[in-house]
């Protein structure tokens, strides 16, 4: 069979389905991201375990036209169970809207990265569509946009707090975190000839319950959380700050409550997560008959997410670091949910027949590099635990960080005679490598561990997030003292020299972030530059619905100590932070000067402007680029576009496009 032939794929027309043998279809999938059929992608994941698990015939429609005569809405007609919505793999705001709530003029899962494909809010739009066509067929939502808004959120693209998504997209239910388990159950259940209505206990589901209903359930013997209404949110912004504690720590539980949540006269009910999937189960998962190409519709046009994951593997799901600023746990859970070596080979076997294929392994990882395998020694004592994070404030005693079995899958990979090299592009967590276990043997595999990695799997350049340098900030965000980073620097700088390599280590770093001030910022500032470091991977804090940064920077409470944090919320009070990050550029050098006069932070400008003269206060420049007036004594060496590490082969100016973050999650 030609390897482009449309029945490899689901079919995404009438056309291909009849080419199946299909009459009609049992599911309709539609997503806001183009078709692309490998295990990164949601619709294709649910789509496939659908079809080749549960044995039903599913069709995907890859963005759907909202905006003419719905004719991709209709042409599969009424299928026999439900439709299902992902508004894509990324939160349709994070994707159309920066930080500073500008549209962004590219989408990464379209054809040729054309943005307008998608609608804001998908989840919303598509299903109120379908609603109206199609009045008495079950919807089901998923995705990460239905999945972090399954209760009460603050929407930071419209400022305000909005209600659970069932009270503003007419579904029938949600499939929150990684649906494969979950819509299998809702499938078969439906098969049964159950109503949808009827499907109320299915782990990892959002439905609506009456008063009535949500007093008889709550009488059983299984554990129920009741949060604060929507109404007495809006009302009391400490409730909503209290309500994601309760969120947060059930979501990360080995054994949740259903969680409850009023919104006018029903209860929003939230079930359970199922526990983590065994190796068997997402092996299965990855095993699935993915072509791992894009559909054959979109005839070579390039689809940006695709060409970063081409050549990639993912080894495993979860992440307990429990960063307050991310949502990889409120939906993929904090327990790791790791692939057998087996699994991981027959993928990168796969990567290696693939068009284009040059022999190097883009990426060996997943949420966080290096979590594969590791959880708690003692099951039983993760089973009682609430903690978010199983590194912050310090790494749990009960967390076994052996980095042993990660190891023997690089050198397996490496031994493959088809790889030249394979290459770990996601993010690592140093603090997790360099935790002394107190075991000599996982201590001294842990210690080859980072010496491999920046020997054997770094290209050129390594990402890692310290994500701030001050350790009050740090605190809020759950990540570790920025001394840590500076020892791991120290052994990749030991490690380059000893290998003769010249390579980069690239740190991640954010603004704005709940319980950063200026002064904060400076001090990011002049250690950062103690160190040459003139930051690419910057970014400005966007609030995202489900993180604790975003509790608080709508609250301006912490959950979890009802203390006040000060959070930048002001454009001006941003613009501020964000500014430090680009002290080398000298268009912004003297508005640093000028915002440390006015914090009363004058000692800091001549740590960070070594030869400051304030008899020469003005760098601005005139029209011709040429500064007003300049202090012959200043520092050249800080000049914008001028650097001692030549390996950096680019003039640093003014932030650019790199300085775009989007993160999936890290």
């Amino acid at each position: 069979m030609d390897m482009y032939d449309t029945r490899r794929w689901l079919p995404t027309s009438v056309k291909e389905m009849e080419r199946l043998g299909w009459d009609s279809v049992d599911v309709v999938i539609f997503s806001g991201d183009a078709y692309v059929d490998h295990p990164s992608f949601g619709a294709a994941v649910i789509g496939r375990i659908l079809h080749e698990v549960g044995g039903y015939r599913v069709a995907i429609v890859p963005q759907p036209n909202w905006r003419d005569d719905l004719r991709d809405f209709r042409k599969f007609g009424r299928p026999r169970l439900f439709f299902g919505i992902s508004a894509g793999a990324m939160d349709s705001m994070v994707n159309h809207y920066t930080a500073a709530r500008r549209r962004r003029s590219d989408d990464a899962y379209t054809p040729d990265g054309r943005a307008g494909m998608r609608p804001d809010y998908p989840t919303i739009v598509y299903s109120e569509i379908l609603r109206k066509l199609y009045p008495d067929v079950p919807i089901i939502a998923g995705g990460i946009e239905a999945s972090l808004r399954r209760n009460s959120h603050y929407d930071y693209w419209q400022d305000r707090l909005r209600p659970p998504l069932l009270a503003d997209a007419p579904v029938d239910m949600i499939v929150y975190g990684m649906g494969e388990k979950p819509i299998l159950e809702v499938a078969r259940r439906l098969d049964d000839g159950e109503k949808i209505v009827e499907i109320r206990d299915v782990p990892q589901t959002v439905v609506w319950e009456t008063m009535e209903s949500f007093r008889d359930v709550t009488l059983n013997g299984e554990r129920h959380e009741v949060l604060s209404s929507f109404e007495q949110c809006l009302k009391n912004k400490k409730l909503q700050a209290l309500n994601f504690k309760t969120i947060e720590q059930e979501s990360n539980s080995f054994h949740g409550a259903t969680i409850w949540q009023g919104c006018g006269k029903r209860m929003v009910r939230v079930n359970p997560m199922y526990p983590p999937m065994t190796t068997e189960e997402i092996d299965r998962s990855y095993a699935l008959r993915y072509t791992r190409l894009p559909h054959p519709r979109y005839k070579g046009k390039r689809i940006p997410a695709f060409d970063m994951i081409q050549f990639s593997v993912c080894m495993h799901r979860g992440c307990f670091g429990g960063c307050a600023f991310c949502t990889i746990s409120a939906h993929q859970g904090k327990f790791i949910a790791s692939r057998s070596k087996e699994s991981i080979l027959n993928e990168v076997k796969q990567v290696t027949q693939m068009p284009g294929f040059k022999g190097y392994i883009s990426d060996l990882g997943g949420p966080s590099a290096n979590m594969y395998a590791i959880g708690g020694r003692n099951r039983d004592i993760c089973a009682k635990c609430l903690r978010p994070s199983c590194l912050h404030p310090k790494p749990c005693p009960n967390l076994n960080n052996d980095h042993r079995p990660l190891l023997e899958v690089y050198h397996a990979v490496d031994a493959l005679p088809e790889v030249k090299k394979s290459f770990i592009g996601s993010g690592v967590r140093y603090d997790l490598s360099m935790h002394h276990n107190g075991d000599p043997k996982i201590d001294e595999a842990n210690r080859r561990y980072n010496e491999e990695l920046i020997r054997d799997h770094v290209s050129g350049r390594l990402k890692v997030a310290p994500e701030h340098t001050e350790d009050n900030v740090l605190n809020i965000m759950r990540k570790p003292s920025f001394e840590l980073f500076g020892e791991f620097k120290r052994i990749f700088d030991r490690v380059n020299t000893r290998e003769g390599l010249r390579q980069q280590l690239i740190p991640y770093f954010i603004s704005s972030h709940p319980g950063c001030s200026e002064a904060d910022m400076a001090s990011l500032a002049i250690k950062t530059r103690d160190l040459d470091f003139h930051l690419e991977q910057v970014q400005d804090f966007t609030p995202t619905p489900m993180t604790l940064a975003t509790e608080i920077y709508y609250t301006g409470i912490h959950p979890y100590t009802g203390e006040k944090v000060f959070t930048a919320t002001r454009p001006e009070e941003k613009l501020a932070q964000r500014q430090y990050f680009f002290w080398y550029d000298r268009t912004y050098r003297q508005g640093i000067i000028d915002s440390l006069h006015k914090i009363h932070r004058s000692d800091l400008i001549r740590k960070l402007f070594p030869g400051y003269n304030p008899n020469f206060q003005n760098y601005s420049s005139n029209k011709d680029g040429k500064p007003k007036s300049y202090n012959p004594n200043f520092n050249p060496a800080y000049r914008p576009g001028r650097s001692d590490d030549k390996s950096r082969g680019k003039s640093h100016g003014a932030p650019s496009a790199k300085t775009k973050r989007t993160k999936g999650g890290k």
